[in-house]
């Protein structure tokens, strides 16, 4: 018989659109998850989310995070308040998953983990395309040998620039700019198949600097097995949303890696030396997945070493991508 999960009581910081359009429904559907309450610094969002999704409204996020019947908190502010915000959901003991990227730097992901550990609390990023089961099938045409050794690892993520000027994308004083938002995307994945230890040997960033962030860029990661990294991101490109595999074998490519949303049934090709297989893959709903993992970890879970691990890995890696773009400029 399957054993029910303990109900987790969540409350949501902040309207943003991926809070109401994808996790917030995910989050009704999540076994061991009870959304109670939604918090706005305005009123008219606040009671919008709660009449649309029948759960109390409330004005102001520090009321939220100090409520004793919440025990957990997803956070969708933008990058620049996530530190502020889960280092006093932390504080007010509360398991918490938050949009990416964590923080602003490694500092602030170093303070933030180790007061979770403190606290022996649930800290995710919400890296939800990591919980896509077609990334799976990928593990498995490596494991099957169909690569052979593994030699590079390559991936873009880009869009064009928004409509809106005053996106909060923009906004240095917000976290903004192309490598905590999009460039995070690749970082993880060259992690989620080359492994935690990958360094960063070069990058580049192009600044905007009227509006003080950067708008594109790119690295170059290499790993102790001698597998390396490329990647590249930005604001003001043609759209890209993939990564490919390259090994001594032959070649993977993810046509749609990071937002496969619910419903959508992705695409995966692997070529080999005259063939080449199209292989179009179930939908899958990676908002659920990692709601799902993030319930099970806050009721049957006691070590979170791997979570905090990846939190760190993750920020590291951010750091030195700005750090050699500063340096190389």
């Amino acid at each position: 018989m399957k054993s029910r999960l303990m109900t987790t009581k969540i409350g949501v910081l902040g309207c943003a659109n991926i809070a109401g359009r994808s996790v917030i429904p995910a989050i009704q559907q999540t076994e061991g998850l009870q959304l109670v309450a939604v918090a706005s610094r305005s009123t008219e969002k606040a009671q919008q989310f709660a009449k649309k999704f029948n759960c109390e409204a409330i004005i102001g996020y520090d009321e939220l995070v100090q409520r004793d019947d919440i025990d957990a908190l997803y956070i969708p502010l933008p990058t620049g308040l996530h530190y502020e915000w889960i280092k006093k959901g932390l504080e007010n003991n509360k398991h918490i998953i938050c949009e990416k990227s964590l923080a602003n730097n490694f500092q602030e992901v170093s303070e933030v983990v180790a007061l979770a550990k403190e606290k022996k609390l649930v800290l995710m990023e919400n890296f939800m395309f990591t919980y896509h089961s077609q990334h799976q099938f990928i593990f498995d045409l490596i494991q099957n040998g169909e690569l052979g050794e593994l030699r590079c690892f390559r991936s873009s993520f880009g869009f064009p620039p928004f409509r809106d000027k005053d996106n909060i994308r923009y906004q240095k004083a917000l976290g903004g700019g192309a490598l905590l938002d999009a460039g995070g995307y690749p970082i993880k994945a060259s992690q989620l198949f080359l492994g935690n230890d990958l360094e960063v040997k070069g990058s580049f960033l192009h600044y905007d600097h009227q509006l003080g962030v950067d708008i594109y860029g790119g690295a170059f990661l290499t790993g102790k097995n001698g597998v390396f990294s490329e990647i590249a991101f930005g604001f003001d490109n043609y759209y890209q949303c993939n990564y490919e595999i390259w090994g001594s074998k032959g070649k993977v490519t993810a046509h749609r890696a990071f937002t496969a949303g619910p419903g959508f049934r992705p695409t995966v090709v692997l070529e080999q030396q005259n063939k080449r297989f199209e292989y179009v893959l179930d939908a899958d709903n990676h908002f659920q997945n990692i709601l799902n993992d993030f319930s099970l970890k806050i009721s049957s879970t006691k070590d979170y070493s791997s979570v905090y691990e990846s939190l760190l890995s993750q920020a590291r890696l951010l750091n030195q991508v700005r750090d050699h773009a500063k340096n190389n400029a």
